[in-house]
């Protein structure tokens, strides 16, 4: 089968971004593919197992992991977000629980007298990048965490969940950050400040050319050349590249040597694996197993092509 017949042959979720990513499909097409995602698949499946307390859960995680995790799926899922299921959603997970350290003892959501929502997130920045991405996609973009955020910056150009103990950007944590600074921007239209803050935190990877060390021109570390889904807070040079692409950035030379590794991953069927999948306290399961032909991956990889050789 031709891989775009595949992607089309697939959970509605992939293949209305396929759709819109990589054919000719009119804009009303395009819409009536989109709209099938809360009725049907992944998108629906995820909506059905909210609990009444607008958490996701799992006997063996606290409830942060299943619904941040769940929640960023859904997102990546580019779910209508004004769809009826999806508001009603929303609104309960706002409504009824807070980002809670309970006696120092740690994290977690929990119904709590409070005037900040889940949206206001909590500590660390490569959690609080996700929830500012899910904020501003649910149609709940947050200031506060957005400034709080922009004052994490680190002198380099990038974030690190250590900081301050540690005064050098992490790969994993700017990543996260940087993706939920552009949902931010794109809910609340232009910011200079949030687009100052992204380019540099964009040359932070663009030196390190998206996976190696600026000191030695190493790899960083193997995990960034395995494609992953979901990535969760972990890094990749397919997640990198796909930010690219989604910030609809000019393709900048540096990055060659990242586009040439995701080329040379391509197999002889004209799909991508799935080398490591992060799906730990997932409320629902992706479909996917590692070492298997990747929908996920081979869509986001095509995109990611067709952005870099246009």
């Amino acid at each position: 089968m031709d891989t775009i017949d595949w992607l089309l042959d697939s959970d509605p979720a992939i293949r209305w971004q396929a759709t819109r990513d990589l054919t000719d499909a009119s804009a009303a097409g395009i819409v009536a593919e989109r709209a099938r995602v809360s009725r049907e698949g992944l998108g629906a499946d995820i909506l059905a197992r909210q609990e009444s307390d607008g958490s996701w859960r799992r006997a063996d995680a606290p409830a942060w992991l299943p619904t941040l995790f769940t929640l960023l799926l859904l997102r990546a899922t580019g779910i209508g977000r004004a769809e009826p299921a999806v508001e009603s959603a929303v609104a309960r997970l706002e409504a009824s629980l807070r980002w809670d350290d309970q006696a120092g003892r740690g994290w977690d959501l929990r119904r709590v007298q409070s005037d900040a929502t889940f949206f206001e997130g909590e500590v660390e920045p490569c959690i609080n990048g996700g929830v500012l991405a899910l904020g501003a996609y649910f149609g709940r973009p947050t200031a506060s965490l957005a400034r709080r955020l922009l004052g994490e910056q680190l002198a380099d150009g990038g974030w690190n969940c250590e900081a301050p103990k540690s005064s050098r950007s992490s790969f994993h944590t700017t990543i996260c950050v940087l993706e939920g600074l552009l949902e931010y921007e794109r809910a609340v239209g232009p910011a200079p400040e949030i687009a100052a803050a992204r380019r540099r935190g964009e040359e932070y990877l663009l030196e390190r050319g998206l996976f190696r060390r600026r000191s030695t021109g190493e790899v960083a570390s193997p995990a960034f050349l395995e494609l992953a889904f979901p990535p969760r807070y972990h890094y990749d040079v397919l997640r990198a590249l796909d930010y690219f692409r989604a910030a609809d950035a000019q393709p900048d030379p540096r990055i060659s040597d990242a586009v040439h590794l995701i080329e040379k991953r391509r197999q002889a069927d004209g799909r991508w694996l799935l080398d490591r999948a992060y799906d730990e306290a997932l409320a629902v399961p992706v479909g996917e197993s590692v070492g298997e032909p990747s929908r996920w991956n081979t869509l986001r990889a095509l995109r990611v092509l067709r952005w870099y050789e246009r």
